[in-house]
């Protein structure tokens, strides 16, 4: 069974960055994509960004392209979000999922496991 547990949420202020880490285990299979979305109350969950597990490339949404980066730890068996530029409407619960079909498809639909979720603030 895979397992994902995100940190690394908070409160920064605007123009801030913040680092969200998500640590995997339980993969039955040696390809699959981790993926970052995120999610306000009221609106559909939106996909960030993913990365596959076999060569590390990586896929961003338009919103998040050039302040977001992921990244993968194979050893730690964590991956990464670095968001920089941050700003008020990023504010979210953000939660990293995987799909063990590795299919590199920014959905949810897509993704079989997710975590419980972190809590991002920014301040104006």
């Amino acid at each position: 069974e895979v397992q994902l547990v995100e940190s690394g949420g908070g409160l920064v202020q605007a123009g801030g960055s913040l680092r969200l880490s998500c640590a995997a285990s339980g993969f039955s299979f040696e390809v699959y994509t981790i993926g970052w979305f995120r999610q306000t109350p009221g609106k559909a969950r939106e996909g960030l960004g993913c990365i596959h597990s076999s060569d590390g490339s990586t896929i961003y949404a338009d919103s998040v392209k050039g302040r977001f980066t992921i990244s993968s730890d194979t050893a730690k068996n964590t991956v990464y979000l670095q968001m920089n530029s941050l700003k008020p409407e990023d504010t979210a619960v953000y939660y990293c999922a995987a799909d063990d079909y590795g299919s590199m498809l920014l959905s949810e639909e897509f993704f079989d496991s997710w975590g419980q979720g972190t809590q991002v603030t920014v301040s104006s």
